[in-house]
């Protein structure tokens, strides 16, 4: 079977999961192959507990102005047994990558816990929206440049955050570059979630 993706060293199970996620992403998009764009992973800090990351293909979403991007990601870690033997692992998930008109500077988002909501007692960090609170409730901002971030956060970029329909992510963005996932293994559901906010996310912002 000729397949849209690189199978070299995956097993029949991942092949399965790549090749499910691929079908349900082209019947809702308009998506092809991206081609080598070095997207720069390694900048993010949501890949820092991974030693080597690599990018396996990526997919573009036709937009009418604005594309944005499927990544399938092979994250490469090691571990020691209990006689100090080194073992190899990796990890394959579904990331989604937009481009932002406005400059964010770095900023995290991800759904609030109740630790956080304790350590913000205590060390005030994260930004909150007086005039959202449903947002600010919802979710932890953590931001570099309270300026950037205040500016570039508006109302319709909050409103698309909130529809998000995966509720288990981390959002990322590095000034003008947008990523979202959350480490789970490839599956059509969770890559339809990503790929449908980051959609949104080039519509509206």
């Amino acid at each position: 079977m000729d397949l849209p993706f690189d199978t070299i060293g995956l097993n029949g199970e991942t092949i399965d999961s790549f090749h499910e996620t691929y079908k349900a992403l082209k019947a809702k998009f308009r998506i092809e192959l991206a081609g080598h764009i070095d997207f720069h992973l390694e900048d993010f800090e949501v890949f820092r507990q991974y030693p080597d990351i690599n990018i396996r293909d990526s997919f573009v979403i036709r937009q009418a102005n604005n594309d944005c991007y499927m990544l399938f990601v092979e994250n490469h870690f090691k571990t020691t047994g209990t006689k100090g033997s080194i073992y190899g692992h990796y990890e394959y998930q579904t990331w989604a990558l937009a481009y932002l008109k406005k400059d964010f500077g770095r900023v995290m988002i991800r759904p609030e816990t109740l630790a956080d909501k304790i350590r913000e007692l205590i060390h005030p960090l994260e930004l909150d929206f007086a005039e959202d609170r449903a947002f600010s409730d919802t979710f932890y901002v953590r931001v570099n440049d309270h300026q950037k971030a205040v500016t570039a956060i508006d109302r319709n970029f909050r409103n698309v955050v909130m529809d998000i329909r995966e509720h288990d992510f981390e959002i990322e963005i590095i000034n003008h570059t947008l990523i979202i996932g959350n480490g789970k293994p490839v599956s059509a559901e969770n890559a339809i979630h990503l790929a449908e906010f980051v959609v949104r996310i080039c519509a509206n912002c």
